[in-house]
């Protein structure tokens, strides 16, 4: 299997290149399981955040060790999480659809609606662990919208293919797409 090598604060790993598709293929980052990466990721991300706030909102999965990582390099008390479906416990949650590039169909991104009343007009961050073609930023950012927060930065350990052209996130290393 062909692999790609990433150096990631400091840390350096080899990553499978999957195939997505005859045309695309992608060097697949897993941060689940890696806690020494989660840690030095969320101490090179943190010194990154300049801008005051009030809390984190990451997507399920993967952001999850990420943004707890961080959260605890704040010493801040608490973050939040969109859920992938609507859980029994949730009342009025807010529910949007997106497809991310390692997903076969569409998905449910969901908060919470006592999460989303407790972010209106909150200062929030965002992390995500790998931006690609941004759909799934751009989830979170509309519901942390529609929960009437105010998204005042938007983090990532890796930005994939033209991700890294953007000027409105920050990230730690640039990851290539592959033919």
């Amino acid at each position: 299997m062909k692999t790609f090598d990433l150096t990631i604060a400091g840390l350096k790993r080899s990553l499978p290149i999957v195939r997505l598709s005859e045309n695309l293929a992608i060097a697949s980052f897993v941060l689940l399981g890696d806690t020494e990466l989660a840690v030095l990721g969320a101490e090179a991300l943190a010194d990154k955040i300049n801008t005051e706030f009030d809390y984190f909102l990451t997507a399920e999965a993967k952001g999850i060790p990420l943004v707890q990582c961080i959260a605890q390099e704040f010493n801040h008390p608490k973050f939040y999480v969109a859920r992938k479906s609507v859980k029994a416990y949730m009342d009025n949650p807010l529910i949007t659809e997106v497809l991310s590039i390692t997903t076969q169909a569409s998905q449910q991104l969901v908060l919470d609606g006592k999460d989303a009343a407790e972010l209106k007009g909150k200062k929030v961050i965002l992390i995500d662990d790998v931006i690609s073609t941004g759909d799934s930023l751009a989830a979170l950012k509309q519901l942390a919208e529609e929960a009437g927060a105010i998204v005042v930065d938007q983090l990532a350990l890796l930005a994939e293919g033209d991700a890294a052209k953007r000027t409105d996130i920050q990230f730690l290393e640039e990851l290539p797409l592959f033919d």
